[in-house]
Order: structure tokens, then C-alpha cells, then sequence
């Protein structure tokens, strides 16, 4: 085959003298090596030993030589594998697994599988497609996964469960989770892999709520491993179901205690589901007790300390985890977080300072993710120009969550109106003039302004186009259960309760001295009592006078908003938190808010 040998063989390879023991002695070498050096020494001595043996005993030989050297050494894999005359089904698939599991070569898994099927002398079996289904998901090879979909119903190994699973993993990994369904509803047997890889296909779709209708569907037929609860884990993080994953965590410890406090990956999903569902307390108790940290640890709790509006608490923990002793380095993600605590405490001179740290000392380039960081610090501290300026200056071209954020800035530093229509413009045209939140910021730029008729104006023009405002919608959790509200619904069984609760709140609020923020309506009536009206039916409105309703007393109300918290309702909730004196935790589409004692944990920078 062309390879020579290294100069030294272990020592019990020149002991033997029976040429029929040979082989034998030589399996045992290949299954006790340690090193590509090792293994090409024992390769020469079988290529001097295969003459006037059974070609099968060669052939089985060299596919545990090719065995070990697909997950050390492609490269010397390959060319193995092409000095094989009849390389029989496991030699193909030893390879193709290789690939498939490789970092750089994934594509060469599917080159393979079409090279087998050009050769013919070997039909693929059940072990062929795992692997490259694999390959196909990584790579979002969507049109060949379904020709080899094609290809397994052909061969009938479309009952495999094995075969199954992969398809599934296939299909919900690039993103078509009906199909994956499909798949899942169709097969005669199912593993707990089955469950596992659909549930978790869900939760990282963002659909929490299929994912764990299917986590309670599963603990009928199996008991849950590791994989299972990592995914319901993320499936609740998604949700801000805080009970529940507290339930997962419990159940976690009970059944496997030891595994639960040793699995890295396991207290990741535990740091980043507590951090996304408010209880940060219970986020910093997971880390400070974590046997081991990585790199995600580390970003995770900064990343949970910014949204929550500590910034003292996120920088100080990077510079920890860059004088911790498990030399955690700080990557892309890990700026991402220090960046967004800079941002959401208006520390300008330190998010530039941290920005030109990660590109001078730590060589990290600098991402979008990055500028728009920094562009959003600079825009929201009303430094307008300079964040302009930057924009212009970028090595790469503005996305739309770059131009929205200069528009907010605008709506809330009172930027000319000059200026917001110039930047409302870039926006229209990186969304291509369809979205929603555009026309809703510009008409409140005209509203803060009193240019009612312009408002008038962006509400025709929407209505024209057919573009219609996202509607606020909050979730408020209660002893387990999540209750959605939609801005002035009426859907819920309570309505007529949560409604007279309102009008409590809103008594109380007027007693104070409050007013409402009209500008924060502009998009709902026209007329003052109907703008003043509709404030008062803001989504997570409805879901404080629910949790007022339904709360135990002393437990704090916790609602999760899709949408920023406008001006008005933060106001509001201050107050209620004061008059009320209840805790009320809200998680918006940006950041968490922590209200108690009329105040906000954002320090009305938000």
C-alpha cells in the first residue's frame, strides 16, 4: 500500500514465530493501541503478514486498523481504504462515520455514500444511514437527506428504529418538524432516542409548549434520562416556565443526583434556564456550587447577570473567569454579554473600553453582534452621531436590529423628526418595508411630537400595504399554570374579575397622582379617552391584575412580554408595585425588569 513502517514494533510482535498465531496477536495490538504511531507499525507488520492467509481474515484485519484510524487520522484512513479491493459494507460505513463525526469533513460522508452507491457491490443497510443523515444535518443538506429518505423506503428500512431516529434528527435539525412528526407518528416502535430526539427538536424550534406536551407523554412509557430533561430543561427556559424546570431539576436530582452535579453540560441548561426565567438566585447557587466550569458556564451567568440589569455583578464575574484556574477564555459570546451589560447600565467609556480589549488583547474580531452592542450603547445614551458614525464606519453592512435600534433611540431621546424618518427609511429597506414595529416606532416619534396627523398618516399607510401592528401578548405564571393575555382580551374564564381588578388599580393609580403617557396609544384610537382607554389594556396589564388576583401573597408576580415594556405600563408597574407592595418580575423581548417598592431594578434606563 505504499506506507513504511516506523523503525519500532512492540516488543511482543518479534516473539512470534507461528505464522498462524500472527493474526490473532495482531487484533489484540490493533485493539491496544494508543497512537496513529503505534497503529501504522502494526498496519506494516499485517500488510508482511497477508500473504497465505484468508483474504477475510485480511479484510476483517484491516477494517479494525480502518476502525481506529476514522477518529484519529482521516486522512490515512482514506487512503486505507482505497488500497481495499472489496471493502464490504462495516469497512464503508467505519469510514463514512468517520466523516460524519469529523469537524472538517462532513461533506466527504455524503461524497462516500454516493461512491457506494456508483460501486453497487455493497447495498447500504441500516447502519449506513445514521451516519449520513448526520452529515445531512449538519450541513442543512435538506435536498440529499430527502433523496436518502428516498432511498431507505426503497431498500424497506423504513421500520428501522434506528433509521428512524436519525430521520427524525434529520428533519427537525433543519427545521421542518412536521416532517420530523411525521416520521415520529408513522413508526411502529419507538425508543426512548425516539422521544427524546422530537422533544428536543421542539425546544430548540422555540415550540416549549409541544415540547413538553411530549415530555408528559413520554414519562408513561419510559423514565426520562439525561437527554430528556436537558431538553425540557431548554423547552422551559424558552417558556419561562420557572415551576416546571424547578420540577425537572428536582426529578433530575432525584433520580440521577450524582450525574446532575457532575454534567457540565446538565448545570448549563440548569444556569440558563434559571437565568431566562427570572430566579437569578437560584442561577448564582448552581454555579457557585458546579465541580467544573466551562466556557458556556462562565457566559451564561454574565449573559444571566446583564439581562437582569446587575452589571457590578457581570463584569466583576468576567474578570473572575479570567483569573479563574480553569483557564476558561473568554470568546465571541463571552463580549457579547460584557458588551450587553455595558449597554443596559449606560457605561459608555467601559463597553468601548471592553470593545477594544476583545479585539486588541483577547484577537477576537469583532462581529455584528458586537457593533450593534456598542451602537445601541452609544445611541441610547443619546450620542446619536456617534453611534451614526460608527454604523458608517463598520467592515460590514448594518442588519435591521441595528437600524431599529437607533429608530427606539430616536423615539426616546427626541431625535428630529428629520432624523427618525431618515433611519425609519434604512429600516423599511433591510426588512423590505413589511414588518410591523418600523411604523409603530414612527408613529410614536410623531406622537411624542403631537403630529397627530402624521400618525393618521403611518396607520393608512399600513392598513394600505396590509401590514398589521404585533400584538402584545404576556404570559403570567400562577402555581404552575401559564395564562396568556393578549392586549384588551376578554378570552379568559376570569375576564370579568381581572376587568374589576383594573378598575381598582386604575382608582388607586389616579389617587397618586398618575397620568397617562398618550404617546405610548398612538397606534390604538384616535380619540384621547379611547387612547387612555387602550393603555389600561396593554397585555401584561391584564396579566399583573391577574397575578394580583391569583398570587399567593409574598410571592413575587413573574410575566413574560414578546415586546419592549412601553414607557406608560413601566411607569404603571412601578406604582402598583409600591401601592400594592407586591414584587413583579417582567421579562420583555430585551431584558428583565424587577419592580418592588416603586421602582425598577433598570433604574428607568432601559
Amino acid at each position: 500500500m505504499g506506507l513504511v513502517a516506523t523503525p519500532s514494533l512492540p516488543s511482543r510482535l518479534f516473539t512470534i514465530n507461528n505464522n498462524e498465531q500472527a493474526f490473532p496477536n495482531l487484533l489484540v495490538a490493533v485493539k491496544d493501541c494508543t497512537s496513529m504511531s503505534q497503529l501504522k507499525q502494526t498496519h506494516a507488520r499485517t500488510l508482511r503478514m497477508a500473504s497465505g492467509h484468508h483474504p477475510d481474515d485480511t479484510l476483517f484485519l484491516c477494517s479494525r486498523i480502518l476502525h481506529f484510524s476514522a477518529f484519529n487520522d482521516l486522512d490515512y484512513s482514506s487512503r486505507l481504504f482505497d488500497q481495499i479491493e472489496n471493502p464490504n459494507s462495516f469497512i464503508w460505513n467505519t469510514l463514512m462515520r468517520g466523516y460524519a463525526w469529523s469537524v472538517d469533513f462532513k461533506v466527504q460522508a455524503l461524497v462516500l455514500y454516493r461512491r457506494m452507491l456508483v460501486d453497487g457491490r455493497v447495498t447500504p443497510d441500516k447502519h449506513t444511514f445514521p451516519f449520513v443523515l448526520k452529515a445531512c444535518a449538519f450541513l442543512f443538506a435538506m435536498s440529499e437527506g430527502e433523496q436518502i429518505h428516498a432511498h431507505i423506503l426503497k431498500l424497506g428500512l423504513d421500520s428501522d428504529t434506528y433509521v428512524n431516529n436519525s430521520l427524525i434528527h434529520f428533519y427537525a435539525t433543519c427545521g421542518w418538524l412536521a416532517l420530523a412528526r411525521k416520521v415520529f407518528e408513522r413508526m411502529s416502535e419507538r425508543s426512548l432516542v425516539s422521544w427524546n430526539v422530537m422533544i428536543d427538536g421542539y425546544a430548540q424550534s422555540g415550540d416549549s409548549v409541544t415540547a413538553l406536551q411530549l415530555f408528559i407523554e413520554v414519562q408513561k412509557l419510559f423514565q426520562p434520562d439525561g437527554f430528556t430533561l436537558q431538553s425540557v430543561i431548554c423547552a422551559c427556559a424558552g417558556l419561562g416556565a420557572l415551576s416546571l424546570g424547578m420540577w425537572v431539576h428536582a426529578y433530575a436530582l432525584k433520580k440521577c443526583k450524582a450525574e446532575v452535579i457532575n454534567d457540565v453540560l446538565m448545570n448549563n441548561s440548569l444556569l440558563d434556564m434559571y437565568c431566562k426565567c427570572g430566579s437569578l438566585h437560584m442561577a448564582r447557587q448552581i454555579f457557585g456550587t458546579m465541580p467544573k466550569r466551562d466556557v458556556t458556564s462562565w457566559n451564561s451567568m454574565i449573559l444571566g447577570f446583564a439581562t437582569h440589569g446587575q452589571v457590578e455583578e457581570a463584569l466583576e464575574a468576567f474578570s473572575c473567569m479570567c483569573e479563574a484556574d480553569d483557564k476558561c477564555l473568554p470568546n465571541s459570546i463571552t463580549f457579547v454579554g460584557v458588551l450587553s451589560a455595558c449597554n443596559h447600565g449606560g457605561l459608555v467609556n467601559e463597553g468601548l473600553r471592553y470593545f477594544d480589549l476583545m479585539i486588541s488583547e483577547c484577537k477576537i474580531e469583532a462581529q455584528l453582534e458586537h457593533y450593534g452592542c456598542i451602537i445601541d450603547l452609544l445611541a441610547r445614551a443619546g450620542l446619536l452621531e456617534e453611534a451614526l458614525n460608527l454604523v458608517s464606519n463598520m467592515p460590514m453592512k448594518p442588519d435591521v436590529v441595528i437600524w431599529r435600534s437607533l429608530l427606539d433611540a430616536c423615539c426616546k431621546k427626541n431625535a428630529t423628526i428629520e432624523l427618525s424618518e431618515e433611519v425609519a427609511k434604512q429600516v423599511l429597506e433591510s426588512e423590505g418595508g413589511i414588518c410591523s414595529g418600523v411604523y409603530v416606532l414612527l408613529s410614536r416619534v410623531y406622537a411624542i411630537a403631537n403630529r397627530w396627523d402624521e400618525v393618521g398618516l403611518i396607520r393608512k399607510l399600513m392598513s394600505d400595504n396590509g401590514i398589521t401592528k404585533e400584538p402584545g401578548c404576556s404570559s403570567v405564571h400562577v402555581d404552575g399554570e401559564v395564562h396568556q393575555f393578549l392586549a384588551g382580551d376578554t378570552s379568559h374564564s376570569q375576564t370579568k374579575e381581572i376587568y374589576q381588578v383594573l378598575d381598582v388599580i386604575e382608582q388607586r393609580l389616579e389617587s397618586v397622582g398618575y397620568v397617562p403617557d398618550l404617546s405610548q396609544a398612538a397606534m390604538v384610537d384616535e380619540i384621547e379617552d379611547g387612547k387612555q382607554h387602550s393603555l389600561r389594556l396593554h397585555s401584561e396589564r391584564l396579566a399583573i391584575a391577574f397575578g394580583l388576583l391569583k398570587s399567593t401573597p409574598g410571592v413575587p408576580i413573574l410575566i413574560f412580554k414578546n415586546l419592549r415594556v412601553c414607557n406608560d405600563c413601566h411607569r404603571v408597574t412601578k406604582l402598583i408595585s409600591r401601592e400594592f407592595k407586591v414584587e413583579i418580575v417582567v421579562r420583555d423581548r430585551v431584558r428583565f425588569h424587577h419592580f418592588k417598592d416603586g421602582s425598577c431594578s433598570c433604574m428607568d434606563y432601559w
